[in-house]
C-alpha cells in the first residue's frame, strides 16, 4: 500500500479503505481538515490485520517472568525498526518497560534519500491498522524554533519505515498519544549535535516532558560474530553517554549502524536533560530469530535516564 500524504480536498474523486478482513472494520482515509499519512509498510515489516498485529504485539509486550520494571525516569531510548519477525522482541523489551507518555519525538534515519536533509511532519495523523496516530503540531513549531535546521517535508517520510514501525507499540503500550516525526538524512556531526540540542530545548520547555525515541538497527549484513563484537564496540559509547564517541567509532571499525544519527541526537539532547544512566535491555541478530548467520543485522535496545 502506497504511503502518499494524502488530503480529501485535493482527491475527493478518489476512494481508498484499509480493510482489516478479520474485523471487516474500514477505515476511510479521507478525513476532512487534516493530512494522513497512509502506512507504507503494513503487510511486510509487521501484520496489516488487526488481530494479528494486535497479538504480536502482546507478545512481545508481555515479557519473561523476571523482567524489570518500569523505567520511570526514561528520557529516550534506542529501538530498532526491522520487520518485527526479526526485532519486535527486542523493540517490545525496551517498551514495555517505558512509562505512558502524552507526546513522543520520534527520531529516524531516511533509508531513501528523499526530502529534506532534517524533515519533520508537524500536522494531520499517520494511519496504522491500530487507528490514527496524531501528529503533534505544537511540538513541531518548537522544533522548529529551537533548530531552524528543521524542514517540514512530508515527502522525508512518505515511504520510510523506521518510524512507521514504532507506531503500533505505543498505540498498544499507551493507547492515546501524539508525536513529532523527524526523518534524518544528513551524517554530519554538527547538525546532529544542533538537532539534539534543539530536542532538549523543546522538550526542558514542556511541562510534562515527552520521550525521545531514536529508531535504529545495529551493523548490517556481516556474520554474526563480526556483527557482536562491531556492536558491543558501538553500544559501549552509547552506554556511556558519549555521542561524539560512538560518531567516532562508527568510522573508525566501520560499523554500519543506519540510524547513528538519531542516536546522537538523542544522547546529546538526553546529555543536556541531566541523563546520567543508559541500560542494554536486550540485544540480538537476525540469527537469532532463524536467519542467515554468514549475513546479519544487529538489534540493540537501550533505555537512557
Amino acid at each position: 500500500m502506497s504511503a502518499e500524504i494524502i488530503k480529501r480536498k485535493d482527491r475527493r474523486s478518489q476512494t481508498a479503505a484499509f480493510l482489516d478482513s478479520s474485523r471487516k472494520r474500514v477505515y476511510d482515509f479521507f478525513m476532512p481538515g487534516q493530512s494522513v499519512r497512509l502506512p507504507a509498510v503494513a503487510g511486510r515489516f509487521y501484520p496489516a490485520r488487526v488481530e494479528t498485529l494486535s497479538r504480536d504485539l502482546d507478545s512481545y509486550l508481555a515479557g519473561e517472568a523476571n523482567a524489570a520494571g518500569i523505567v520511570e525516569r526514561a528520557m529516550g531510548c534506542v529501538v530498532p525498526h526491522a520487520g518485527y519477525m526479526y526485532s519486535g522482541h527486542v523493540a517490545g523489551a525496551v517498551y514495555r518497560r517505558l512509562p505512558p507518555r502524552r507526546s513522543y519525538i520520534i527520531l529516524g534515519p531516511n533509508h531513501f534519500g528523499r526530502g529534506a536533509p532534517l524533515a519533520m511532519m508537524s500536522e494531520g495523523a499517520w494511519l496504522t491498522p491500530l487507528g490514527e496516530a496524531a501528529v503533534d503540531a505544537e511540538l513541531g513549531r518548537a522544533l522548529r524554533k529551537a533548530c531552524p535546521l528543521v524542514s517540514e517535508d512530508s515527502a522525508a517520510h512518505a515511504e520510510e519505515h523506521s518510524l512507521e514501525v514504532q507506531l503500533p507499540f505505543l498505540q498498544r503500550w499507551v493507547g492515546g498519544f501524539t508525536f513529532l516525526p523527524v526523518s534524518i538524512g544528513v551524517g554530519g556531526y554538527a547538525a546532529l549535535e544542533s538537532l539534539g540540542r534543539g530536542v532538549a530545548q523543546t522538550v526542558a520547555a514542556q511541562a510534562e516532558p515527552s520521550l525521545i525515541i531514536a529508531s535504529s538497527d545495529m551493523n548490517h549484513y556481516e556474520a554474526d560474530g563480526i556483527t557482536r563484537v562491531k556492536d558491543r564496540k558501538a553500544i559501549d559509547r552509547i552506554l556511556a553517554l558519549d555521542p561524539q564517541g560512538l560518531y567516532d567509532v562508527l568510522r573508525r571499525e566501520d560499523i554500519s549502524m543506519c540510524g547513528y544519527g538519531p542516536t546522537v541526537a538523542l544522547l546529546t539532547a538526553a546529555k543536556e536533560l541531566g541523563a546520567k544512566f543508559a541500560e542494554l535491555v536486550k540485544y540480538a541478530t537476525s540469527a537469532d530469530t532463524g536467519g542467515d548467520r554468514s549475513a546479519v543485522v544487529g538489534y540493540a535496545g537501550i533505555i537512557v535516564s
